[in-house]
């Protein structure tokens, strides 16, 4: 099964930009959380650097662009913050995309935490430390926009819902060219691997109603593929049931089937 791409947001990609190195993050298709992608090693020419980022922005096919912008720990301006913002106005430029400043102090710092609790080698650090802070720069921006829409649309609390459910329809076709809609009810990363989690939109049956579908997210082709590995299949699905009762009622998420 995969995804239409119509009915996708345009996603959203953050840059972590250093003077020897560019950390990339990526948002999900859905815009609900960010993902680390690679480091981009700068080379000695300027207009070259930003050549390769905005080919990186245009191959992501990403709607908005968020950089970190560095300051000193009480928030006034550094010399890193002119660099920043040259290398910025360049991007926009050259990409004609909209370019959001997004306050990257600390990043780096949680980034170097992540890799420690993950047991990353010391030698291996600088490989991905950059990527991971993009990651938290591009997370906080998710979260304000994602606030910042929800009180857009805030008349009553059943117009919101109805609205909401609406924009998390999605339409996906199986192996022999039948479109179905289901409703988009979470993304997560576990293992290195990014689940997405449906229901059908239009259930048919009690059964279909609390029936989830699980389905593995290529992040490189924008693919949606079934989980064929029962065991596996078991383990993401309890480990969504966890994750959807920090912000659901417990009852509620126990309810769902696989």
């Amino acid at each position: 099964m995969w995804y239409n791409n119509s009915m996708v947001q345009k996603r959203a990609i953050a840059f972590d930009i250093g003077d020897k190195r560019i950390g990339v993050a990526v948002s999900d298709p859905f815009n609900e959380y960010a993902m680390p992608c690679e480091t981009y090693f700068r080379t000695h020419n300027f207009q070259a650097d930003v050549a390769a980022i905005a080919k990186i922005a245009q191959e992501k096919g990403v709607g908005v662009i968020v950089c970190g912008m560095p300051v000193h720990a009480d928030g006034t301006a550094s010399e890193q913050t002119e660099k920043t913002k040259r290398f910025i106005q360049a991007l926009q430029s050259m990409t004609g995309l909209p370019v959001v400043e997004e306050d990257e102090r600390f990043t780096t710092l949680q980034a170097k935490e992540t890799q420690m609790m993950g047991g990353v080698k010391q030698g291996n650090r600088k490989k991905t430390v950059d990527s991971i802070a993009a990651s938290y720069i591009l997370e906080s921006y998710l979260q304000r926009e994602n606030q910042k829409r929800k009180k857009e649309k805030i008349m009553n609390n059943e117009e919101l819902l109805e609205e909401s459910e609406e924009e998390r329809i999605i339409e996906l076709v199986d192996d022999e060219g039948k479109p179905e809609k289901f409703l988009h009810i979470g993304t997560m990363p576990y293992k290195g691997t990014t689940y997405c989690f449906f229901q059908k939109a239009e259930p048919e049956t009690e059964e279909e109603q609390d029936e989830v579908v699980i389905l593995t997210l290529d992040e490189e082709n924008e693919m949606l593929y079934p989980l064929e590995d029962e065991q596996l299949l078991d383990e993401v699905f309890a480990e969504f049931c966890n994750q959807y009762e920090d912000f659901e009622d417990a009852d509620e998420a126990m309810q769902l089937e696989q």
